[in-house]
Order: C-alpha cells, then structure tokens, then sequence
C-alpha cells in the first residue's frame, strides 16, 4: 500500500472501502492475530496494557482496539484488509471525523509494517486522494454514503 504518491496524495487501492465487483479478485485480509501481536508490541512499547482486541463484525471494516496507558486510554482501527491504522477518541460504529494522532509509541506499529495514519491524513478531503484504482462498485458505496474525509472513506460500517 503507497502511503502517498509523488504529489503528496494517499493512493487508495482497490478493495479498501471493503466492497469488490463480483469480477474482481477477493479482498486482501489484514491477519487479526498479526494485528493483536502488533497490538500487544505497542502496549508493551507504552508501558501499558491491552484492555481488548475486537476483531472486524460486518458491516464493519476494521478491528479495534484499547490499549491503557499513563496518559490515558488509546483506541486504534486496524483496517480488515490492508495494514492501516487510525486512532479515534472512543468507540463507535462508524467514524466522521473523530481521529486523533497516534501518540508517540505507534512507532512500535509501523516497525511492524502498518501505516499509522495522522489526524490530518485522515481528516483530509476525500477529493485530495489518489483513487482511479478503485472499482466501480466502491464508487457507488460512496455516491451512496457520501464520506467527506479520507479517514471515513478507510474505516467505514457501510452495508
């Protein structure tokens, strides 16, 4: 997954609203339990400690996750079926525009080989992303859903 092309733009690759045509190839999966094993570095690297892993239910098309720390308690959303994460202020169904930055110990997540998305990213015009790779199919989930961000675009419940 390119995290940005040349002029700074996230490139959203096929699949990753979570919807394919018929025709195309199944959708990548991002392993639950290589996410809980990133989950568990990550609290270790806080000097914390996990509180949960939930892992992906449908519509959803993440994971998450809280890790509780000195500073508080961290929620993060692994996406099902790339190596993204966003970390969000607390639990809901689906995400507008409620991410957070990654505190300072996701490092531990992108050593592993996840892409920690910043709030800015994730809270950035949908319209500022790279997305003539996606399908058809997941352009109409998003004429239908009408996400504004990129973040709502990644992490979504939509049916």
């Amino acid at each position: 997954m390119n995290v940005e092309d040349s002029q700074g733009a996230f490139r959203l690759e096929l699949g990753v609203t979570g919807f394919r045509d018929r025709g195309d190839p199944l959708l990548p999966s991002t392993d639950a339990q290589t996410c809980r094993a990133a989950w568990y570095a990550a609290a270790r690297a806080a000097c914390g400690q996990v509180e949960d892993f939930t892992e992906q239910e449908y519509p959803q098309n993440f994971h998450s996750a809280t890790i509780s720390d000195r500073d508080g308690t961290r929620i993060a959303l692994f996406h099902a079926h790339y190596p993204l994460i966003a970390f969000v202020g607390d639990r809901r169904y689906w995400y507008t525009d409620e991410f957070q930055e990654p505190p300072t110990w996701a490092t531990a997540l992108t050593d592993v080989g996840f892409v920690v998305f910043s709030a800015a990213q994730l809270l950035s015009p949908l319209t500022e992303s790279d997305t003539p790779a996606l399908s058809a199919t997941e352009w109409r989930q998003i004429e239908h859903w009408r996400p504004e961000t990129l973040g709502a675009t990644l992490f979504n419940s939509w049916d």
